[in-house]
């Protein structure tokens, strides 16, 4: 990467010229090709209006999640402390993986002991590129969208897909 403050050919994927320290983060920001990419890159997440959370308090059973998961049909519970601060996510997967095989009845099980404890979270001011990288990144359909610490929302993945649907097929 040539440095255009001296003209110094640094390698690729330097953050600053070794010769005059001079910035070259700019240099290596991808561009947007289409319009899709252009969205991801731009567009927030907050700008795509995902779902209000479905909230459960730290004491509340595995029968409680399970039961709201069904009524609201989705697909992830967030767990709140006394604040309405986000504690943990309770989802489907949580159901399979840690629960299926349980004889207790679940009316007996704390959600807190099945629960994703300091979930991956996004703002509503992060980027849709930001917000599917730590979906990928971490595996998870589901992201809480926090402000204060506070859930405001749910990003899904079929919220994304359905975003970059429309800017293909507007």
């Amino acid at each position: 990467m040539i440095c255009p403050y001296c003209g110094f050919d640094n390698l690729p994927g330097e953050s600053e010229c070794r010769r005059c320290m001079g910035d070259l983060t700019a240099l290596d920001r991808p561009t947007p090709s289409d319009r899709v990419e252009f969205s991801l890159m731009k567009d927030t997440v907050g700008q795509l209006q995902p779902r209000s959370p479905v909230v459960l308090p730290l004491d509340s059973t595995v029968a409680q999640a399970v039961q709201l998961l069904l009524d609201h049909e989705v697909g992830a519970v967030l767990i709140v402390d006394d604040h309405g601060c986000l504690v943990g996510i309770f989802s489907e997967r949580d159901l399979l993986l840690k629960i299926a095989g349980i004889e207790r009845p679940l009316s007996e099980l704390p959600v807190k002991d099945y629960m994703t404890p300091k979930p991956q979270t996004v703002s509503p001011e992060d980027c849709l590129a930001f917000a599917l990288h730590k979906m990928d990144v971490g595996g998870y359909r589901h992201l809480p969208v926090v402000q204060d610490g506070k859930p405001i929302a749910v990003l899904s993945v079929r919220d994304v897909i359905r975003h970059m649907t429309q800017m293909v097929n507007p």
